[in-house]
């Protein structure tokens, strides 16, 4: 089948792209780098024909409540309105586990906000909520890096390889709309700050990791998978063995 991935240049989605194609499905990125902005709808229409199935890993860039929730909210609308017009049969979106659980933290209600769009629209719809991403350790040190030092939250998480992510994601497209499915998460809990410590070893970084306290919107272990969420490696120490865990720049 004929495959559009809406933010098919970022972590996640370059995976998606990859699994598809290997899989033996057309690919079509829509990007804004393509000339398809998935917001305004510029170039979306002609992008999208032929395509059977869209699946939707975009990411506004900004944490802000009220921002991100515009953007995943009008992103939703236009992938289900033109995506409707154009004969698309199925839309997959990428949530984020736990986010009900910590609804307080801005970017998690907008995540909320996303999956109530998505299902709300009218191509038949499949949401899958994973956990963080291993390469998140790499993230926050970003975030959090000053000078010779990097703060990062303490964290309870179950991350899991983009890449795993990716694959998955590209699984659900084939087995057809499904609702809300199963969590998705790595094989093993752990500390956010532990595994960034640990990536930060294995890139020769030469920062001291600080631990700071987690967010208050984000309760304990509200990160972690839920009952009957599916389990899938790599684990974090072979990721990082591997070469995911290196700067793609």
């Amino acid at each position: 089948m004929r495959i559009a991935v809406a933010g098919g240049t970022g972590t996640v989605g370059r995976y998606v792209v990859d699994t598809a194609r290997a899989r033996g499905h057309g690919v079509a990125v829509l990007s804004r780098s393509r000339g398809v902005d998935v917001r305004t709808g510029s170039g979306l229409e002609a992008a999208l024909e032929g395509v059977e199935a869209v699946v939707d890993v975009t990411n506004p860039g900004t944490t802000e409540r009220e921002a991100a929730t515009a953007f995943f909210t009008e992103v939703s609308g236009r992938l289900h309105t033109v995506g409707a017009a154009c004969g698309v049969r199925h839309l997959v979106t990428l949530s984020i586990v736990g986010i009900d659980r910590a609804a307080g933290y801005g970017y998690y209600a907008a995540k909320l906000a996303q999956e109530r769009a998505v299902l709300a629209g009218p191509v038949p719809a499949t949401v899958l909520r994973a956990t963080q991403f291993h390469e998140f350790a790499g993230q926050v040190l970003a975030w959090g890096r000053q000078r010779s030092t990097a703060h990062v939250p303490s964290l309870r998480v179950q991350t899991v390889a983009a890449r795993t992510v990716g694959r998955v994601l590209v699984e659900l497209v084939e087995a057809g709309p499904a609702g809300t499915v199963p969590d998705l998460a790595g094989p093993e809990p752990a500390d956010l700050v532990a595994l960034a410590r640990a990536l930060a070893e294995r890139r020769g970084l030469g920062i001291a990791v600080v631990a700071d306290p987690a967010p208050a919107e984000i309760p304990e272990d509200a990160l972690l998978p839920g009952a009957g969420a599916r389990l899938e490696g790599p684990t974090f120490r072979a990721w990082l063995a591997g070469p995911d865990a290196l700067p793609t720049t």
